[in-house]
């Protein structure tokens, strides 16, 4: 190649230089949206400062401390409102200008288009910015719709729901404090799943019946004619629903506010037995050598070579040492991780709060608020394991007596929160 063709003529050279300008003028203002976003004033900021908090001589401690403050994180892949126009777009702009214009009049005109759509779209995900920094958190609850339950037999039922909500409601109020939160709007909803068809949301809790309420949704939503007939690997890996993250700005806002919102929990340590034994003592191809392996590495002296190659047999001992270590040699995984990290039912107002102890009644009295179909019920049967007894009260206290009063207490204090929030007792401690 010759120099001369090295070098951009100055209708090039005139055109890239305007391009480069339009995006980084962009890309500034969009910085100072999600600045904003992260940094809303200092009168937020000194309010959340003076949150409720007491100390542990009093069975209470820094609620600030266990609640989630991550700043803002990446927006997760396909979530971002669309700000730069694609090739078809810039390649239409093009064909629209005149043959009959001069070339410093078809740059103009060209970069004119460009920008104006490109401050356009801005302009829209920012007013959607602007809207969500503006929105009342926590969600203001709302009273169920009872209209559709016709049977006298769940009156227990709905005066038990409705002390669960009054109590989150209140905990909430008195200790979390009403400023809006830390986290992304994307990460807050990340584990709600959608059911449009009854404007359902339901945020996910692992070992809490979430599998059989995945097939049920699947069922509500079309998708099975039955929750029985369902895979495991179909409910978790079939891609099957929706979750709301994956929308844009307004359909988080306008499902949020519009519909039936769900969390079905679990006594914290119970839910911590249930899925050690679930990944930890059955065979499994993910969990063992990631977190497996890292766990004896770190945690079992003089470990063999057999058990650092496979990971396998890890002790709940060790396990819990894990948990509780501040330098994990692993992340955190949703199926331990606490439930006011994965729902945030501080900040996400929820309608219906059921839990495991007594899931089939809440899960069937839920469903007929909803207007699900009369033949549907929630499933009885066992995920996975089914040989094996359920993991109970029983079954937790054989598995703490290997630990001592510090590390059973310990285990207490990293669940506080959830302890707390959704009135369960102290356990063996």
């Amino acid at each position: 190649m010759q120099p001369s063709e090295m070098v951009m003529n100055p209708k090039q050279l005139f055109l890239s230089v305007l391009i480069f300008g339009v995006a980084g003028l962009l890309l500034f203002m969009y910085l100072q949206v999600c600045i904003e976003e992260q940094h809303p004033g200092r009168a937020e900021k000194t309010r959340d400062q003076k949150a409720a908090s007491v100390t542990r001589e009093n069975n209470q401690e820094h609620i600030s401390n266990q609640y989630p403050k991550n700043h803002m994180p990446e927006e997760p892949k396909g979530k971002k409102e669309k700000i730069l126009v694609n090739s078809e777009t810039s390649t239409g702009v093009l064909a629209e200008i005149s043959p009959t214009l001069g070339e410093g009049q078809a740059l103009k005109k060209t970069t004119r288009s460009l920008t104006n759509e490109l401050v356009e779209n801005f302009q829209g995900t920012k007013f959607l910015f602007r809207k969500f920094s503006e929105m009342n958190w926590p969600l203001e609850s709302r009273p169920l719709n009872k209209s559709l339950v016709q049977d006298d037999k769940w009156k227990n039922t709905d005066r038990t729901q409705e002390t669960r909500r009054s109590f989150l409601r209140e905990f909430c109020k008195n200790y979390v404090g009403v400023s809006r939160p830390q986290a992304h709007l994307f990460h807050l909803v990340s584990r709600i799943y959608v059911e449009d068809k009854h404007r359902i949301l339901y945020c996910e809790v692992p070992k809490a019946g979430c599998s059989n309420w995945k097939r049920v949704l699947m069922v509500l939503n079309g998708l099975a004619p039955s929750a029985h007939n369902i895979s495991h690997d179909a409910v978790h890996y079939g891609k099957h629903l929706k979750k709301l993250d994956s929308f844009d700005l307004k359909g988080i806002h306008t499902r949020l506010n519009t519909y039936t919102k769900a969390v079905f929990v679990r006594d914290p340590m119970e839910r911590l037995v249930s899925a050690f034994r679930d990944k930890f003592e059955h065979p499994n191809s993910y969990y063992h050598p990631v977190f497996g392996k890292a766990i004896i590495k770190k945690y079992r002296p003089n470990a063999c070579a057999e058990a650092l190659h496979s990971g396998s047999g890890v002790k709940f001992k060790e396990f819990v040492h894990y948990l509780l270590d501040s330098h994990r040699p692993v992340g955190m995984d949703i199926h331990w991780e606490k439930v006011s990290k994965l729902c945030y039912p501080c900040w996400i107002n929820y309608d219906f709060v059921g839990k495991f102890e007594t899931l089939e009644e809440d899960a069937n009295y839920f469903l007929q608020l909803i207007g699900a179909p009369k033949e549907l019920k929630f499933p009885k049967f066992k995920d996975r394991h089914s040989s094996d007894e359920r993991t109970s009260a029983q079954v937790v206290s054989q598995y703490l007596k290997n630990l001592t009063g510090t590390e059973r207490q310990l285990i207490y204090d990293f669940y506080y929160l959830d302890y707390l929030m959704f009135n369960y007792t102290m356990p063996f401690l």
